[in-house]
C-alpha cells in the first residue's frame, strides 16, 4: 500500500464515547468529510488520506482515528493468524521498526482474553516479516512506529492502523489535574451539546463555577478561537507509518495555524472558579500550556460568592461533585441548592449546563431543566441538565417541596407498615440497650426487603440517627426507590423521637475495591458518643463509615479482656477504637498502623479523648502489608496481642499490590505470627460474609472461633455480619 496517499476512498473509523457519535458525525461533516455511518461508539467515514489527517487534527470529540485495512475471520486462532499474516505489513512498517497491537471488543469463546488475541496478531505480523525479509520488527507498547488495532465483533476482527497514537483526548496541555477530571473530548462534547460555538460566535461569555483543573474553560477557549486540538499534540500515530505524506500533513497543520484567532477570546470573557487553590494552580498551568493562558481567567472563589456575569449572554457549564464513591443525596443536596441559587442570581439570561453522575441531585438545584442528555464519564452514567436561566426556570422552594413530598408519602400504606416494624424493633432494642448500658446500636437492618435501610442510633448527651439506604438493584426503578425512601423518612422523626436535623440519610451502593474508608465530603462535623466507659468521635457525613463499627462492640470488649499487661498491635486500625479498649484495659504499650493519615489522626484524637495518650502508644502511617514485611526483615518488636481486621479486598493506589482476605489471610496471619511473643495471641476478624478460614493452611495455630460470641444482640438478625477468630501458636 505504498501509494496510499494518492488513493481516494480509504475507509476510516473515528471512535468516541457513548452518546457522542451524533456530535462527532456533525463535526466531521462540518469539516467536509463523507460520513457513511454512525455506530454506538464511533463514526465511519470514507475519503482520501487527507481526511484521516483532518479528523486527527480538527476533531474535538473523537478518541481515536483508525485507517481500516480489512477484516479477518475469528473462527479459530489459526484462521485469525493466517488472515493477519496475509496482509501486506511491509507496506506499512519497516523491518527494523516497532509495533504494538491493541484489541477491543467481545472475544469469541475460543479466545481466552484479548491479550491472547494481541499476541497472536503480533506473531502473525512478525512472522510475515521474518519470512520475507529475514528480520522482524520489535514491540514497543509506549511509542511504536505502528500501532495496530483489532476490533472484535460478530465473528470477525476489523484490522486497522491507529492514526492517533495516544488517544486524541490527550491534547498535550493537561499535565496537572485534580481527582477524576473530565477527559478533554467529553468536555468538548458537553460544550457542543450546550450550543457553545454559536454563543461564542455571537460574543457570549463562558463560566465554570467549579472548574477543577480548568478543562471546560480551556476547551471552550480553544473552540471559540478556532484552535484545532491536534495542534497541541507532540505527534500523531501516523507520522512514522510508511504511507505517511509529510507534506500533506504539514499543509493541513499550516492551514489550521492560520485559522486560529486568539483575539476572539477578548479579556475576561472566559472564567473558571474553584474554592481550592490547588485546582486554580492546576488550571493556570494547563491554560498556559494550551496557549490560551493570557486570555482566560481563573479565580479562587466559593460557589456562593461568585461575581456577577460580565456579559448579558453566555454559557455557564459546571461539573459538580456527584458522589461517585457514595451516592449520598443528603450530603450533596445543599451544595446543589447553593449552585442553583447562584446560577439564577449571577447569570440571568444565560444558558446553563449541569453535568452530574447523580441525576436525582439535579432536583436539589431548584431549577427546571428544559433538556436532559445522557453521557458516560468513564463507567458512570451521567446526565447533562440544560437550563435557560430566567424566572420560569425556578422551581418552588426545595424545602417546601420536600415537606410536601414527605407529607404525601406518610399517608401511603407502605409508610404505616414500615413505621410499625421500626416501632417494634426500636421498643425492644432500646429496652435491651438501656439494660446493657449500650448507647450506640442498630435498630433496623432491611427487616422488610422493600425498605432496604440500616438505621443506627448514636448516643451520648444527644441522640442521632444514621440512616443508610442500600442502593436499589437495577430491577427497581429510581422512582420506586425514591418513593420507599420518602415513606421511610416521613415516619422516622416520630418513631425515633428525633428532630429531622439529627437524622442523616446516606444512599450506599456496593463498594468498589479499596473504598471502605474513603472520604466523600468535608463538613468535618464530629460528634462524641459513648460505648461503655469509653468515648469516641463519629462523623455522619464525610466518610463511607462513621468511625465506629457497631457490630464489633463485643470484639472490642474481648480485646479489653485480653490486653492487660501485653504489648498491643492494631493493624488496619481505622480510627483506633480497638486501641482505646486495649490501652484502657492496661496494655503496656500499643502500636497502631494504618495507611490513612486522616484515620491515624482520628485514632490519636480518640485515645486523647479518653485520657489514654502517652509515649508508649505509637502510630505508624504505612501500608500494613509492607510494614509487616519490613518487620520480618528487621529485629521486630514482639507483641502479646495483635488485632487485625483487614478489608475484604483492597486495590488502593497506596498499596503495593492487591489484597484479598480470602486468598491472602493465611500468609497475612503467618507474618503476624512471626511478631508474637511466646504466649501471644491474634484476634483476627473481617466482614466478608462468604469467608472461610483455611484451617489446614493455619495448622501451626490453635484456633478458636469467636464469630457467634462476638455478634451483638442488635446484629443477631445477620449472624454473618462478621467473623472473628482467636489464634495462638501451637507449642512444638
Amino acid at each position: 500500500m505504498s501509494g496510499t496517499s494518492a488513493v481516494a476512498g480509504l475507509e476510516f473509523f473515528a471512535a468516541c464515547p457513548r452518546h457522542v457519535p451524533d456530535l462527532l458525525a456533525g463535526e466531521l461533516r462540518g469539516l467536509g468529510l463523507n460520513v457513511t455511518r454512525e455506530h454506538p461508539a464511533g463514526v465511519s467515514f470514507r475519503g482520501p488520506l487527507s481526511d484521516g489527517y483532518l479528523a486527527c487534527l480538527e476533531s474535538r470529540t473523537a478518541s481515536r482515528v483508525l485507517l481500516t485495512l480489512g477484516t479477518v475471520p475469528l473462527d479459530s486462532a489459526e484462521r485469525m493468524y493466517e488472515g493477519l499474516r496475509e496482509l501486506a505489513w511491509e507496506e506499512h512498517l519497516a523491518p527494523e521498526g516497532t509495533l504494538a497491537v491493541d484489541v477491543v471488543g467481545e472475544a469469541p469463546a475460543w479466545l481466552r482474553h484479548t491479550q491472547f488475541a494481541a499476541q497472536k496478531a503480533k506473531d502473525a505480523i512478525v512472522d510475515r516479516f521474518r519470512e520475507r525479509t529475514g528480520s522482524r520488527p520489535s514491540v514497543d507498547l509506549q511509542a511504536p512506529d505502528l500501532r495496530v488495532s483489532l476490533r472484535l465483533a460478530r465473528g470477525s476482527a476489523t484490522v486497522s492502523i491507529d492514526f492517533s497514537g495516544e488517544p486524541l483526548h490527550r491534547r498535550g496541555y493537561r499535565q496537572s489535574g485534580v481527582e477524576a477530571p473530565l477527559k478533554e473530548n467529553l468536555a468538548a462534547a458537553l460544550l457542543l451539546r450546550c450550543g457553545w460555538p454559536a454563543i461564542a460566535a455571537e460574543g457570549g461569555a463562558f463560566a465554570d463555577p467549579m472548574c477543577g483543573s480548568g478543562t471546560l474553560v480551556i476547551e471552550a477557549a480553544l473552540m471559540a478561537a478556532h484552535v484545532a486540538p491536534g495542534l497541541l499534540r507532540r505527534r500523531c500515530g501516523f507520522e512514522r507509518w510508511l504511507g505517511h505524506d509529510a507534506a500533506q500533513w504539514q499543509e493541513l497543520r499550516q492551514a489550521a495555524l492560520e485559522r486560529r484567532d486568539l483575539s476572539l477570546l477578548g479579556s475576561g470573557r472566559l472564567r473558571g472558579f474553584a474554592r481550592d487553590q490547588t485546582a486554580i494552580r492546576a488550571s493556570l498551568a494547563n491554560a498556559g500550556r494550551s496557549g490560551v493562558g493570557d486570555h482566560v481567567m481563573f479565580e479562587r472563589c466559593d460557589v456562593a460568592a461568585l461575581p456577577a456575569a460580565p456579559e448579558t449572554r453566555g454559557l455557564v457549564l459546571v461539573n459538580p461533585p456527584y458522589g461517585a464513591r457514595l451516592e449520598d443525596e443528603g450530603t450533596l443536596a445543599p451544595l446543589y441548592a447553593t449552585l442553583g441559587r447562584t446560577l439564577i442570581e449571577r447569570f440571568p439570561g444565560w444558558q446553563a449546563g449541569v453535568f452530574t453522575g447523580n441525576p436525582p441531585l439535579g432536583r436539589a438545584l431548584g431549577l427546571r431543566a428544559h433538556r436532559s442528555h445522557t453521557f458516560f464519564n468513564g463507567p458512570i452514567e451521567c446526565r447533562l441538565l440544560r437550563f435557560e436561566l430566567n424566572a420560569e426556570a425556578v422551581e418552588p422552594d426545595a424545602a417546601t417541596a420536600r415537606r410536601a413530598r414527605l407529607e404525601s408519602a406518610r399517608a401511603r400504606p407502605g409508610a404505616a407498615m414500615f413505621a410499625n416494624r421500626l416501632r417494634k424493633n426500636f421498643a425492644k432494642l432500646e429496652s435491651w440497650a438501656r439494660r446493657a448500658d449500650v448507647s450506640c446500636f442498630r435498630v433496623y437492618d432491611a427487616d422488610m426487603p422493600e425498605y432496604s435501610f440500616a438505621i443506627d442510633i448514636y448516643g451520648n448527651d444527644e441522640r442521632f440517627a444514621c440512616v443508610q439506604e442500600y442502593a436499589a438493584p437495577p430491577t427497581v426503578s429510581r422512582e420506586a426507590a425514591r418513593g420507599r425512601r420518602d415513606e421511610a423518612l416521613s415516619v422516622l422523626p416520630e418513631v425515633l423521637g428525633l428532630p429531622e436535623e439529627r437524622i442523616t440519610l446516606r444512599v450506599r451502593r456496593r463498594q468498589r475495591h479499596g473504598e471502605q474508608y474513603e472520604k466523600v465530603d468535608s463538613e468535618a462535623r464530629f460528634h462524641t458518643v459513648r460505648e461503655g466507659r469509653y468515648r469516641f468521635l463519629v462523623n455522619f457525613t464525610d466518610y463511607l463509615d462513621t468511625g465506629l463499627f457497631l457490630d464489633h462492640r463485643l470484639t472490642r470488649a474481648r480485646i479489653g479482656e485480653l490486653a492487660a499487661g501485653r504489648r498491643f498491635l492494631n493493624l488496619f486500625a481505622y480510627t483506633g477504637t480497638a486501641t482505646v479498649y486495649a490501652v484502657g484495659a492496661g496494655a503496656t504499650s500499643s502500636t497502631t498502623v494504618d495507611m490513612s493519615k486522616t484515620y491515624l489522626e482520628w485514632a490519636k484524637r480518640n485515645l486523647a479523648l479518653n485520657g489514654l495518650a502517652g509515649p508508649n502508644h505509637g502510630f505508624v502511617h504505612a501500608d500494613c502489608l509492607a510494614w509487616l514485611e519490613e518487620q520480618a526483615q528487621a529485629a521486630p518488636c514482639k507483641y502479646g496481642l495483635v488485632f487485625v481486621d483487614p478489608p475484604t479486598v483492597s486495590r488502593s493506589k497506596r498499596m503495593d499490590r492487591e489484597f484479598d482476605v480470602q486468598r491472602d489471610h493465611v500468609g497475612l496471619l503467618h507474618r503476624i505470627g512471626g511478631l508474637l511473643e511466646p504466649d501471644g495471641l491474634i484476634l483476627f476478624s473481617n466482614n466478608n460474609q462468604r469467608f472461610r478460614l483455611d484451617a489446614e493452611g493455619l495448622a501451626g495455630f490453635e484456633i478458636q472461633d469467636l464469630s457467634r460470641a462476638t455478634i451483638p444482640e442488635d446484629f443477631r438478625r445477620n449472624p454473618r455480619i462478621h467473623v472473628a477468630y482467636l489464634l495462638r501458636r501451637r507449642v512444638a
